[in-house]
């Protein structure tokens, strides 16, 4: 095992940052090549990293913790910026195992394909918190299903894409790069460009299904993983629970706050008497708590409402004459104003200058 170890620097550095790190969102192999990424696709990746809330610096080390919403809005705002609609997808799709770090050589240094992908479902919560994946045997099929389950993170796509993506790189990496899913499912929308994944993933693709999910049969699956090796596996499963052994760190707050926020949306302006109560706080608590983490009630409902606009504005089939309500605003003409004190447009003109992603990469 030495001799394995000291042949692949990254994976030593890998183990040795393991100790003292905890993981609370995504382990940031995760992003590993992101930055070049980015820039061969026409970004700008300080820029959106910044705007995402990432630590450029963080991306250098694979066991670092990024934040699972700041993860899922960095590729949000690359396809944006980038002017690639499916840049998920591309991204997933040229992602190997064992850029995933700790994952993936889980997955390598299994005895064969299924038990990789049974390995690699069970330590993936180790990889990534509040996150739902699973194997589920079918019969002739196993139905490898994921999922993020961060109460606080609206859009997703992109992150589904490319996590599809790598488990499908992963049974690629034995089987060949013409080795194809049964199906593939998404639960988003099907994008103008759905025919660039029937494409990469090389099945019939469906959209708006309850789960992202492979339909992966089983013929083959008991082939041999070329790198494996019993007990560097045990070695990587050891390190990726070591990252979560420490004790459980405090529910969020301010992400239990934004959930309640939501939930009173659909009712009107939300009170923050009435949040605090549905989490079984006083007002005089809930409000002392926010403001040690930096942040009032106020500005919650406000950002909350922002980042629900542009999500349903995204969704085309909805006419902004609805969406007021959507909003906890009684009257069209508040929220066009909160609106342009946002972004300084109107929603109309706001879902018009997004419209052209979609269009643009079917040229890409």
């Amino acid at each position: 095992m030495g001799s394995y170890l000291a042949q692949d620097s990254d994976l030593s550095r890998q183990l040795a940052s393991t100790v003292g790190n905890r993981n609370t969102g995504v382990l940031a192999a995760a992003a590993t090549g992101l930055c070049t990424f980015i820039k061969e696709h026409g970004g700008d990746a300080d820029r959106i990293l910044g705007m995402s809330g990432i630590n450029p610096e963080d991306l250098q080390h694979p066991t670092q913790s990024l934040g699972l919403a700041n993860y899922c809005q960095v590729f949000e705002e690359a396809a944006h910026q980038s002017r690639c609609d499916n840049f998920g997808l591309y991204y997933g799709h040229q992602f190997q195992p064992q850029a995933l770090g700790l994952l993936g050589y889980i997955g390598l240094c299994s005895p064969t394909v299924e038990q990789a992908l049974i390995n690699v479902a069970r330590a993936f919560p180790y990889h990534q918190q509040n996150s739902l994946i699973c194997l589920v045997d079918e019969g002739e099929c196993y139905r490898f299903d994921y999922q993020v389950r961060h109460r606080a993170i609206l859009s997703k796509r992109q992150d589904a894409e490319l996590s599809l993506g790598i488990i499908n790189n992963l049974i690629r990496h034995v089987l060949g790069s013409q080795w194809a899913p049964r199906a593939v499912h998404f639960e988003h929308p099907r994008p103008e460009s759905w025919h660039e994944h029937c494409r990469l993933f090389n099945a019939p693709v469906y959209f708006e299904q309850p789960c992202n999910s492979l339909i992966i049969p089983k013929l083959n699956l008991g082939r041999r993983m070329p790198a494996s090796d019993p007990t560097l596996l045990i070695v990587m499963q050891d390190a990726i629970r070591q990252l979560n052994t420490q004790e459980k760190t405090l529910p969020n707050i301010v992400d239990d706050t934004i959930v309640q926020v939501r939930n009173q949306l659909l009712s009107g302006e939300p009170v923050m008497e009435v949040v605090a109560e549905k989490m079984g706080l006083s007002s005089c608590s809930l409000q002392r708590r926010l403001r040690d983490q930096g942040v009032s009630f106020t500005v919650i409902v406000d950002k909350t409402r922002c980042e629900l606009a542009t999500h349903y504005l995204l969704q085309h089939h909805l006419p902004i004459s609805e969406l007021a309500p959507l909003l906890g605003y009684s009257e069209a003409s508040a929220f066009s104003r909160a609106f342009r004190r946002w972004f300084g447009i109107s929603p109309r003109q706001w879902r018009q200058h997004r419209e052209p992603v979609e269009k643009r990469s079917l040229a890409h």
